[in-house]
C-alpha cells in the first residue's frame, strides 16, 4: 500500500447541498494532480437531495477529471449513505469527507508520507490528521507528537486531545465494520462504530 499506486476512496454524503459541492470538488482536482503516487475515486451518495446536487455530480462526472461514482438513495440518513459507499469503495484507504468539507493543497501528499512513515498499515485501523477552520485555525487541540501509536478511546480520553479530526481508514479493516443505526435513526457518531 505504500509508495506509488495508493488508492483512496473519498466517500461524500450529501442532501441538498449543491451549492457546496464545487468547492470539495475543486480540492480534490487539485490533490490528484499534486500527488500522482495516488489513484483517487470520489464516491458520492445523494442522500434524497430535492436540489440540483444531481446535475451537478453528472456533469463532474462526464468530465472525467477524476474517478467520479455518484449513487442515489431515497433519505435515509448520513450513516446507511455511508455504510453503502464503503461497500462499493475499491482504494486502500478511505476517507469519509463531508460535503462542506475539502482538503488542503497538499493532504494527499501528507497521507503518502505518513504512511511511509509507517511502512505498513497492517492491523492499524486509521491514521488520523488533525483539520482546520477555512481560517486556518486548528478544530481542537494538536497531538502529543506526530507518529503516535494509539487507540481512538486513549488518544480522546487519556491523552485530552480535542476537536474534530481527519480519519484516513485502512479499508480492509473499515469494510468489516458498519455504522450501527437503531431503527429510524438518520445519525450516529462515529465514536459507536
Amino acid at each position: 500500500m505504500v509508495g506509488k499506486n495508493v488508492k483512496i476512496s473519498v466517500l461524500t454524503a450529501t442532501y441538498n447541498r449543491a451549492n457546496l459541492l464545487d468547492k470539495l470538488y475543486a480540492s480534490l482536482l487539485i490533490n490528484s494532480n499534486n500527488c500522482p503516487d495516488v489513484q483517487l475515486e470520489w464516491l458520492v451518495m445523494d442522500d434524497g437531495s430535492t436540489d440540483n446536487t444531481k446535475r451537478i455530480m453528472e456533469e463532474y462526472c462526464k468530465e472525467r477529471l477524476i474517478d467520479i461514482k455518484y449513487f442515489y438513495q431515497e433519505n435515509q440518513g448520513k450513516m446507511t449513505a455511508i455504510n453503502n459507499l464503503v461497500k462499493v469503495a475499491t482504494g486502500d484507504l478511505i476517507v469519509e469527507c463531508d460535503s462542506d468539507d475539502y482538503f488542503t493543497r497538499d493532504a494527499f501528499r501528507v497521507v503518502v508520507q505518513a504512511l511511509q512513515a509507517c511502512k505498513d498499515m497492517g492491523e492499524t485501523y486509521a491514521l488520523v490528521f488533525l483539520k482546520y477552520t477555512k481560517d486556518g485555525q486548528n478544530m481542537g487541540n494538536n497531538f502529543i507528537e506526530d507518529d503516535y501509536p494509539s487507540t481512538m478511546f486513549d488518544l480522546y480520553f487519556k491523552n485530552g486531545i480535542t476537536g474534530e479530526k481527519a480519519l484516513v481508514y485502512n479499508a480492509s479493516i473499515r469494510k468489516q465494520f458498519e455504522y450501527k443505526l437503531e431503527h429510524n435513526e438518520k445519525f450516529v457518531t462515529e465514536a459507536r462504530l
